[in-house]
């Protein structure tokens, strides 16, 4: 229950308006049919540029849009994605823009991806829109399918008290990480072993899929070290002496397995424990630069609406 949060507001003075309080960015300027994405908020000028060309007949529009994230930037946990979500969600709410959520999902990957041209994957796109716990399918030519998992509220509530969220403190760029494990695909000397890596992460994700719906909560602890394991082997950037000191120091007190979040390199690291031992890994970790962040998982997906 990390959120991100847009507000627009109209304005009659023709000129635009982006602030994205905590990242400290601010633009403004006159209203253009399409926005410089250099000189920071570059998410919030391609997601005006693309709304305007495709929804607004090429014609500007006169905001504010302000913003703001639960998590920090580069924290693993989806921040820009969610954001890119949560802002578009605000126009489609603003605008009456015919969009489910496979629409908002796809158009913002594509806003992101392709527009902005940062490197990633889709799933954040998905799981901001969708919410809840899904088993995401992602096939050739943007076929996407989207299965919800129906989770027990005890099963969900064991997973959550098996679970402990640390932020190392580093924030990372996701995209350079993301194009490491690109390099470690198509370079000859380092293919077979990030493909395996890739293969085994694919089969992995099954599996979890069949340990939740048995509600194999120790199954799952074992596929999440399994997981990090693999991912590990993607790229070296993936993981570093730091994480490696804090996942050590969580398993040495008890912890079940240990996963960075996201592209890796730094961020949230989600530590698996049983709940008896949870205050010993707390305690481990208090010498380290880093804090734990109390979360809920939630059901639902973005939420937009008019005052």
């Amino acid at each position: 229950d990390l959120f991100a949060y847009c507000t627009i507001e109209t304005r009659d003075d023709w000129r635009v308006e982006f602030r994205a309080r905590d990242l400290g960015e601010h633009y403004e300027g006159p209203a253009q049919p399409r926005l410089p994405l250099e000189g920071g908020v570059m998410l919030h000028k391609a997601i005006y540029n693309r709304v305007v060309k495709q929804f607004n007949d090429g014609q500007p529009m006169g905001l504010t849009v302000t913003t703001y994230s639960d998590a920090p930037p580069g924290s693993g946990l989806g921040t820009s994605s969610t954001m890119v979500v949560a802002i578009l969600a605000a126009f489609q709410e603003l605008m009456q823009l015919p969009l489910g959520e496979y629409d908002l999902a796809h158009l913002a990957y594509e806003i992101e991806r392709k527009d902005c041209a940062l490197s990633g994957g889709k799933q954040d796109q998905y799981a901001a829109t969708f919410g809840g716990f899904n088993f995401m399918e992602f096939g050739a030519d943007d076929k996407t399918i989207i299965n919800p998992l129906r989770i027990r509220d005890h099963i969900a509530n064991e997973l959550q008290a098996r679970m402990l969220l640390y932020f190392t403190g580093r924030s990372r760029d996701s995209a350079r990480i993301i194009d490491d494990q690109i390099r470690s695909v198509t370079h000859e000397a380092t293919t077979h072993k990030a493909v395996d890596s890739m293969h085994a992460l694919k089969r992995i994700a099954f599996e979890m899929k069949e340990r939740l719906l048995r509600y194999d909560v120790d199954g799952v602890s074992a596929l999440f070290r399994e997981s990090w394991l693999a991912k590990k082997s993607m790229a070296e950037s993936i993981s570093n002496a730091g994480i490696e000191t804090v996942a050590d120091a969580a398993m040495d007190a008890g912890a079940d397995a240990v996963k960075v979040s996201g592209a890796g390199g730094g961020g949230f690291m989600m530590i698996f424990v049983n709940p008896v031992l949870k205050l010993d890994v707390v305690d481990a970790l208090r010498s380290e630069e880093g804090h734990f962040v109390k979360f809920n998982f939630t059901a639902t997906g973005v939420q937009a609406w008019s005052l």
